[in-house]
C-alpha cells in the first residue's frame, strides 16, 4: 500500500511544525495546528471505500475539534474541559474502529494479553496515583478519560495480537504514542512543568494519529478488491 500523497504533505506540514514549537515559536499554533488533522482526513476520506473507513474519519474529525479547542485553553478552564470531551469522544471511536477490524489470527494468545492487560492496569493505577492530589473538581473528566483512553491501548494491544502484520504493529505503536502524549499533557498541566513540554506532547500526538491512520488503511487494504472479486 502506497501512502497517499496528502499523508505524504501531513509528514511535511508536522515537521515544520514540529521544528517551531522547538525553535520556540508556539505563537504558530494558530495557523498551522487546525490543518494538520484534516490533511490526514482528506487523505483517508480521498483513499478506496472500505468497512470502517467513516469510523475512521469520525475519530479524526473529533480530534480535531480537540485541537481547535485545546488552542484557547490559556484563556479560561472551560476550553481545557471541552477539549478534554472531544478527545475522550475521539478515543471512545478508536475503540469502536479498533474492535470493527478483521481478526486474522485465530490461534489464542490468552497469557501474553493477561501480561499486557496488567501492564496497562499498573499505568492507569500508576498514573491516577500521581495526579488524583493535584486534580480538584477535574477528579472524575481525569479519571474516565484515563480509563478510556487505557481501554484504548488495551483494544489496540489486542489487535496486535490477533490482525494482520503490519498494520497491527502501526496501530499499536501509534496507541502506546497517544497514550504517552496524553500522559506528558496531564504530568505537565497537573503535577510538574515539563521543559518543551508543547514538543513533546505534539511530537507523540502527531505520530500517534499518523501511524493509527496507516496501520488502519494496512488492515483494510485488501477487503475491498475481496469483496470486488466474490461479486464477480
Amino acid at each position: 500500500m502506497k501512502n497517499p500523497p496528502l499523508l505524504k504533505i501531513y509528514i511535511g506540514f508536522s515537521t515544520v511544525y514540529l521544528l517551531l514549537l522547538l525553535s520556540g515559536y508556539e505563537s504558530f499554533d494558530l495557523f498551522l495546528k487546525p490543518i494538520l488533522i484534516p490533511l490526514l482526513g482528506f487523505g483517508v476520506y480521498f483513499y478506496k471505500k472500505f468497512p470502517s473507513k467513516n469510523t475512521l474519519l469520525t475519530a479524526l474529525l473529533f480530534s480535531w475539534i480537540g485541537d481547535v479547542i485545546l488552542l484557547f485553553a490559556d484563556i479560561a478552564e472551560i476550553y481545557f474541559i471541552l477539549g478534554l470531551v472531544a478527545f475522550l469522544l475521539s478515543h471512545l471511536v478508536y475503540c469502536v474502529l479498533f474492535n470493527k477490524q478483521t481478526k486474522t489470527q485465530n490461534k489464542k494468545k490468552r497469557t501474553l494479553f493477561l501480561i499486557g492487560s496488567l501492564v496497562i492496569a499498573s499505568y492507569l493505577i500508576g498514573m491516577l496515583t500521581v495526579l488524583l492530589p493535584s486534580l480538584g473538581e477535574l477528579k472524575i473528566p481525569v479519571i474516565v478519560y484515563a480509563s478510556v483512553i487505557s481501554f484504548m491501548l488495551l483494544l489496540a494491544f489486542n489487535g496486535f495480537l490477533i490482525w494482520k502484520k503490519p498494520g497491527n504493529q502501526y496501530v499499536f505503536i501509534g496507541a502506546v504514542m497517544f497514550v504517552i502524549s496524553d500522559s506528558i499533557l496531564a504530568i505537565n498541566k497537573f503535577y510538574a512543568p515539563i521543559e518543551k513540554s508543547s514538543f513533546f506532547i505534539m511530537l507523540t500526538y502527531l505520530v500517534a494519529q499518523y501511524l493509527i491512520v496507516i496501520g488502519i488503511l494496512k488492515l483494510n487494504s485488501g477487503l475491498t478488491v475481496a469483496t470486488e472479486s466474490k461479486k464477480i
